[in-house]
């Protein structure tokens, strides 16, 4: 059963985004809050996925999202915005966020989504790539050196392809043939020659040199 902790300060999204994960037979949604409960109720809680609003009156998202990951044992989290092109979420990003969903996102999608990110995949809602990839972009001054990418092997290739469609460990092993062990290597040995930070991070510079698409049908990194 996957946990699911949501932040928020508006009630009846929390009661709405309840309502629809718990619909389904593999999720559980133990607890949701606001903002400055979200640390507290996570070690109460031990949620797997946690969805935070990006913006809350009282309480800095960014802040939250910090507070989280540094716990012993953190939960995945993901970040809910109301616009597109909202100026947290390339901060939201280097903070180690491990997707970003707009929260208009379909029901069905938001039950894939948090699947996803339980499996240890990344989650970039079509609504907010261009946000997410200019923006992350902007910070670090344009993407890595050309030498950088050339320096992937054709295998880290396919399986950076992979890793930006939101696929875990053991997806790229699955689809690749190896083992998820190796899957692993792989793609910390693609973070260090991209000099990214986490998953998220490289696969949205996959999307901006074109190794992967978005489909605009789907909120996981296709």
């Amino acid at each position: 059963m996957i946990r699911v902790m949501v932040v928020d300060d508006e009630k009846l999204l929390r009661a709405g985004i309840r309502s629809i994960l718990e619909a389904e037979p593999d999720i559980e949604v133990p607890v949701t809050c606001e903002g400055p409960q979200a640390v507290e109720m996570a070690v109460r809680h031990r949620p797997d996925v946690v969805l935070l609003d990006i913006r809350m009156p009282g309480a800095d998202g960014i802040s939250v999202l910090s507070s989280l990951l540094a716990l012993p044992d953190p939960p995945v989290v993901a970040m809910l915005t109301t616009f597109a092109a909202d100026e947290e979420i390339a901060p939201a990003l280097r903070a180690g966020a491990s997707g970003f969903l707009v929260k208009d996102t379909v029901p069905d999608e938001l039950a894939s989504a948090v699947r996803v990110l339980a499996s240890g995949g990344t989650i970039l809602s079509p609504a907010v790539a261009d946000s997410v990839v200019g923006g992350y972009l902007r910070a670090r001054g344009g993407g890595p050196p050309a030498s950088r990418l050339a320096s992937l092997t054709d295998r880290e290739r396919d399986v950076l392809a992979l890793l930006a469609r939101g696929r875990s460990n053991a997806e790229i092993g699955a689809a690749l043939l190896m083992g998820t062990a190796t899957a692993k290597d792989h793609v910390s040995a693609i973070l260090a020659k991209l000099g990214t930070a986490n998953r998220v991070q490289a696969a949205v510079l996959a999307h901006h040199y074109g190794l992967v698409s978005l489909d605009p049908d789907t909120a996981a990194c296709p």
